[in-house]
């Protein structure tokens, strides 16, 4: 099984363009990305940052995008807020539909959101059938942090530092036919409120059946989310930024007592031309 995890930035390419991105070149841009990750053998893929109807990308469902163009068989968005992060939005709430499903996908979801009510959160595309969904909350710091965000320098990416503040984070599980149960979430960028949600995540996934995988932005550098656990990472590579990596935030683990002895193959993904992260991915065999 080859696995990617993928912060994509909601699609927007680096250096950041000055005008919004027009519906045909959001699409090409995701639909080339997803193209060269089927060129490695992409089978399931992770991602974070996706945007769903947002009007700074093209109002475009990403992760259905990617999954068209991937020719996946099944694909999730779990929104973790209604509206734009770093703008105006609010939590879901009970009449939210919480997973959105695509594919020939079996989980269940609530009541449908209007096409025109943007969301962001995390997705999962698999060419792997998927038995069921599964969705945690993760819940959110209540303070923020100033953040380096991407910005233009000339031709090159640079970054500047605003105000951010915390949303609240969700774990997404797909349960697959080959035995495996991967799931994906992007952790705060608060630190130790990150840490505690990647014990909260790690407790649901292992209680889940089959071999947990965990992938995603876990926002803990220096290979924190392992050391001293039962859990490994499957690939040691700093992640960020995208133009000149120095830290690794995005991880690929599994549970040991599950996994067992695997042989692990890195893959070597080529330059997708978005995000301020890197792709990082494996084959589990």
């Amino acid at each position: 099984m080859k696995v990617i995890s993928w912060n994509l930035l909601h699609g927007q390419p680096l250096p950041p363009p000055q005008t919004p991105l027009s519906p045909d070149l959001a699409t090409s841009l995701l639909q080339g990305a997803a193209l060269r990750l089927s060129e490695v053998g992409a089978e399931v893929i992770g991602l974070q940052e996706v945007d769903d109807s947002q009007s700074r990308s093209a109002h475009l469902s990403q992760v259905t995008t990617i999954a068209h163009a991937l020719g996946a068989c099944d694909w999730a968005f779990a929104p973790a807020v209604i509206g734009t992060p770093g703008e105006s939005w609010r939590p879901l709430t009970s009449g939210d539909e919480h997973i959105l499903i695509g594919g020939g996908g079996k989980g269940k979801s609530t009541k449908k959101q209007p096409d025109s009510d943007p969301r962001y959160g995390i997705g999962l595309v698999s060419t792997i059938p998927v038995k069921k969904w599964h969705r945690i909350e993760l819940g959110r710091s209540r303070i923020g942090l100033p953040l380096a965000i991407p910005s233009a320098k000339g031709s090159k990416a640079g970054m500047r530092f605003i105000y951010v503040r915390d949303e609240p984070r969700v774990g997404l599980a797909a349960e697959l036919e080959n035995g495996f149960t991967v799931a994906v979430t992007h952790l705060s960028f608060v630190p130790f409120v990150n840490y505690f949600q990647l014990i909260k995540i790690r407790r649901w996934l292992k209680a889940l059946p089959g071999e947990p995988v965990l992938i995603g932005d876990l926002n803990l550098g220096w290979g924190l989310p392992v050391r001293g656990t039962q859990w490994r990472s499957l690939r040691t590579m700093n992640t960020y930024p995208s133009w000149g990596a120095k830290i690794q935030f995005d991880y690929i683990t599994a549970y040991i007592p599950k996994f067992g002895e695997r042989l692990i193959t890195d893959i070597e993904i080529p330059d997708l031309g978005i995000s301020d992260h890197l792709p990082i991915g494996v084959e589990i065999i």
